[in-house]
């Protein structure tokens, strides 16, 4: 079972739907006991950093998804969800997960581009990082994205993808069972779907 991490701030039912559409189940919840007992951690997010590193304290969820990180549990940040592995953000004061070292930052870019990065886009991933495998079967792989942040890593092994707006940004991280993505799998039509079906059937504890 798949847990969808409920801390009011996400697509939780487009995340769902879709992983049913790809022939697995998934739950959505804010419940201490079923995300201590679940196989696999999605965090979603659609926001401000600050407001959802405060609702995830405020239902005191911080330090139970850090320990399931840390305990092995594969763990997917979707979105902002993705940004608030990091240590933290320019966008905000509050500290991040820090389940991967690096910090958020606002988009600089130059005209005619505008901020937020919306749209689809091409992302270029690292063949060793699973979320990705099969990938090689298309000429390119564009994901749906909608962000005025990005993720800044302390140590370049922790990108897994990368994508280019005015210039290079990381789209995806990754450090031993915790992964992320900036775009959204759940709007991403076939590329989402088998990123999805990467991380439920292939990534383990």
């Amino acid at each position: 079972m798949t847990t969808i991490i409920d801390y009011g701030m996400g697509n939780l039912g487009s995340i769902h739907n879709i992983i049913k559409k790809i022939g697995h189940t998934s739950e959505i919840t804010s419940d201490h006991n079923r995300i201590a007992a679940a196989n696999k951690l999605i965090l979603p997010g659609v926001g401000a950093f600050d407001k959802a590193m405060q609702n995830l304290a405020d239902i005191d969820l911080t330090g139970l998804i850090k320990r399931k990180a840390q305990e092995g549990t594969p763990l997917l940040g979707i979105c902002l969800g993705m940004q608030l592995l990091a240590n933290g953000s320019e966008e905000g004061t509050l500290d991040g997960l820090g389940l991967i070292p690096g910090k958020v930052k606002r988009f600089e870019v130059k005209a005619p581009l505008k901020v937020p990065h919306m749209g689809w886009n091409v992302v270029k991933y690292q063949k060793s990082c699973r979320l990705y495998e099969g990938f090689d079967d298309y000429e390119e792989s564009r994901f749906y994205f909608v962000h005025a942040y990005h993720f800044v890593c302390d140590d370049a092994s922790h990108v897994a993808a990368s994508t280019v707006y005015g210039t290079p940004f990381t789209s995806s991280v990754f450090y031993k069972n915790v992964y992320g993505v900036q775009f959204h799998p759940e709007k991403s039509h076939k590329y989402g779907m088998l990123l999805l079906k990467n991380f439920i059937e292939n990534i383990h504890a």
